[in-house]
């Protein structure tokens, strides 16, 4: 009994470490997503945390503030897409808490 309770706790700690060692992976991976043909970017991390976004003057009109809204809500879509393509692939974008 106590050499399969000490093999679990070994399975455990090193189940801990992997977990550990993708969360860094996962705030470490950075994507772009853009909308209106880049007229809106937003870099996220793999957290889903938004580190940037850039707006080209080009799109800024006071009397269409709408339309700019949609823009930074499309390319927050498109880069929590990606984050959720390139996550997909590993074992964290399995689990059930949102990576």
């Amino acid at each position: 009994m106590g050499s399969g309770f000490s093999k679990m706790k070994k399975q455990a700690k090193m189940l801990q470490q992997q977990f550990s060692q993708m969360q860094e992976e996962m705030k470490s991976l950075v994507v772009t997503g853009s909308s209106g043909n880049g007229l809106v970017t937003i870099e996220m991390n793999g957290d889903k945390e938004v580190l940037k976004v850039n707006i080209k003057p080009d799109c800024v009109d006071k009397d269409d503030i709408e339309g700019l809204q949609d823009l930074i809500v499309a390319a927050f879509k498109d880069a929590e897409q990606q984050v959720k393509q390139q996550t997909s692939d590993s074992p964290m974008g399995n689990l059930p808490f949102g990576f």
